[in-house]
């Protein structure tokens, strides 16, 4: 990608990368940067993100919205500068009680989320991704503003299967960040749900009743990334987690107002940013 190359401490390997098809094209080589540990650093900026090496903290909040991404980073962070602004998905790098933190939009479902916590995993070293965002209670017993962490994510989506495993994987949280994100809720006085969460590809769906399987199963509620951001980061040796915060219930007439949505997230990424200041 044309533009500045990153400062890095390492050393430069050139690296011939087989990307012949059936019809036997040819090979080409590709200059990958390897920084400490054998670490690969290069490819960045990338089409998505025009940050440079060393912009990302090592832990990431990441909510759906970029304008949310903004708005946290605004009110909860000191000597904010915005890192990102590629494609409008904001992101941004400050202090919270003199810890440095990210925090950067995703963009809605596994695709998107997909690649950003892809670039930022691989590419800008970061360790922790704390999705933050929104979701649809499936339990008769999980309300409307309730605060729910995904201890494990289904997913109704193919995202799973680029990985190759010869059965079903089974996404889960980084035990760390969860009990982190426990253990910070008590101590914030906010009661959590904690379990089952559900990850899908369709918003609208023509198949009726999609989500009775789940809710027999005890899911708790449903959303659209975290499942493709717990495959990432157990496929790169990384660590993540979701925290949501509940904005309408799939089997009641109950939703929250765009104006409630706004407002009504902050014990939410407060649980986010003590977590992430304490890892």
């Amino acid at each position: 990608m044309a533009g500045h190359m990153a400062v890095f401490t390492g050393e430069v390997k050139t690296s011939t990368i087989n990307r012949s098809d059936s019809d036997r094209k040819p090979c080409y080589n590709k200059t990958m940067i390897y920084g400490k540990g054998g670490k690969i650093m290069s490819n960045i900026p990338t089409p998505h993100i025009e940050a440079k090496a060393g912009d990302f903290a090592k832990t990431v909040l990441m909510p759906g919205d970029p304008l949310r991404a903004k708005y946290i980073a605004e009110t909860y962070l000191e000597q904010v500068r915005c890192v990102n602004r590629v494609r409008g998905m904001l992101g941004y790098t400050g202090l919270y009680k003199g810890k440095e933190l990210s925090v950067m939009g995703s963009g809605m479902g596994m695709p998107s989320i997909g690649i950003y916590s892809y670039e930022l995993y691989n590419f800008y070293d970061v360790d922790n991704i704390i999705r933050v965002g929104s979701a649809g209670a499936i339990l008769d017993d999980v309300n409307v503003l309730d605060v729910v962490i995904g201890m494990g994510a289904s997913i109704v989506s193919d995202y799973p299967d680029q990985f190759d495993c010869p059965g079903h994987l089974a996404p889960l949280a980084d035990y760390d960040l969860l009990s982190t994100a426990v253990e910070s809720a008590k101590e914030l006085g906010t009661p959590v749900r904690v379990g089952n969460i559900l990850s899908e590809d369709a918003f609208y769906t023509d198949r009726p009743n999609s989500k009775d399987c789940f809710r027999k199963m005890g899911v708790l509620a449903v959303e659209m990334e975290s499942g493709a951001l717990y495959l990432n980061a157990a496929r790169a040796g990384k660590r993540a987690l979701c925290i949501l915060t509940i904005s309408d219930h799939i089997y009641r007439p109950e939703q929250l107002t765009s104006e409630q949505r706004q407002t009504g997230f902050g014990k939410m990424i407060e649980i986010a940013l003590e977590t992430a200041r304490r890892v």
